[in-house]
Parts: structure tokens; sequence; C-alpha cells
């Protein structure tokens, strides 16, 4: 039997990474961080334990970028859907209303995600986070922003209060109030996006996470 090719070995490779990544959303989703070990998301991944530390140097490097990838590709979908526009105050609402919906659907995960980002690391520097960043930068510009460098990083932080308000234990913050008061901030009317409470929303959430994890190859946007 002759040897792989250097190009299967790497698609192997790829797919190996997309199944940890949806494993590790579907466990502690389901389970919680802390009850979810990296043997449990190998075995759901259908990996041998040993490849999972070659991909991510620990749990918390691959939870984080676990969810990066749903943020970014939950981000992206929303910003695609049709009817596509290139207005950029639509945009916006629709970013603003894809990550408060990660909020209100995904609790476990975001809340955990939230954890992480406090620890000493920081963010990992991944490609999820990457990409996630490259869209929500490109909807500030459309938005019409004439300093994005500084802009995306207001924007990302009002977002990442927002989620944490609406996780505070005791305390949460109801996702509508703090939908307004972004849209407020950004002078949105209330009728641009999707609001997570909507019906379009909800049939959104239906579907299988798994499409944010497809192990065939996805064509670039232009």
């Amino acid at each position: 039997m002759s040897p792989r090719s250097a190009s299967v070995n790497e698609e192997l490779r790829r797919r190996s990474r997309e199944r940890l990544l949806q494993a590790a959303v579907e466990l502690v989703g389901e389970h919680g961080f802390e009850a979810t070990t990296l043997g449990d998301i190998a075995d759901r991944a259908g990996s041998a334990r040993g490849l999972v530390s070659y991909y991510f140097p620990g749990k918390r490097q691959l939870v984080q970028s676990a969810v990066h990838r749903l943020m970014h590709r939950t981000l992206e979908e929303a910003l695609e859907r049709e009817p596509r526009t290139e207005d950029g105050r639509e945009r916006l609402a629709r970013a603003i209303d894809a990550i408060l919906g990660l909020a209100r659907d995904q609790p476990v995960l975001m809340r955990q995600h939230m954890a992480g980002l406090l620890q000493a690391e920081g963010f990992v520097q991944c490609p999820e986070q990457q990409r996630l960043g490259e869209l929500l930068g490109d909807t500030v510009a459309r938005y019409g922003s004439q300093n994005v460098s500084a802009d995306y990083p207001r924007l990302r932080a009002l977002l990442m209060g927002a989620v944490y308000a609406a996780l505070m234990p005791g305390a949460p913050m109801p996702v509508p109030v703090l939908r307004a008061e972004l849209f407020q901030r950004y002078g949105l009317d209330s009728s641009l996006g999707v609001p997570p409470e909507s019906g379009t929303a909800a049939e959104a959430r239906g579907q299988d996470l798994s499409r944010f994890f497809a192990t065939e190859e996805r064509p670039d946007r232009t």
C-alpha cells in the first residue's frame, strides 16, 4: 500500500480537529467545564486521547477555541443570512443580535468562556478567535468607522460586557434590555437585525450546531 499524500494527511488532521472542537462544545454545553474531561472529548470525537494534546495545550485552550469557533460561525451565518445586505447598520445590528443570542441559548458555554478569558492567559490566539476578530472588524468598518483599530476593541468590550451582564449568576439582565442599550449607543433602529427572542432566531437555534463544525471544506465567501 502506497503512503498517503501530504494533502490527504492534512485533510485527515483538519477533520480530526473539527471533531474535537464539536465534541468540546457539545460536552461542555451538556455537563459543564469541570465535569468534562479531555478523555470524554476524545471519546465523543472518536479520536485517540493522545491526539488532543497534538492540537491543543490543554482543556481550557481547546474549549476556548471551540467557543470562538461557535461564535465566529454564528456571526458569519447571521451576517450572510438572506436577504444578504451590505448595509453597515443592518450588519452591526445582526452582529449584536448574534452574540446576545449565544448568551441566551448557550449560557453554560458562554459563562465558561467569560470565566476563561479572565484567566492569566486571556484570549487564546487561535484561528477561530482571529476569524471572529476579522468579522467584527469588518462589521465596524462597514458601519462607517473611521478608526477601526480603536472602534473594534470598543465593540468587542461592549459585547463581552453585555454577555457578562446577561449571564451574571443571581442577577442577570434581560437580553432585550441589553439589546436596546447597545442599539441606542450605536444609533440603530430596533427594527434592524434579528432579535434573539424572535421567531426567526428561534428557528435558527433549533438547527443542529454540527453545521458549524463541518468536516467538509467550506468555500471562501467573497
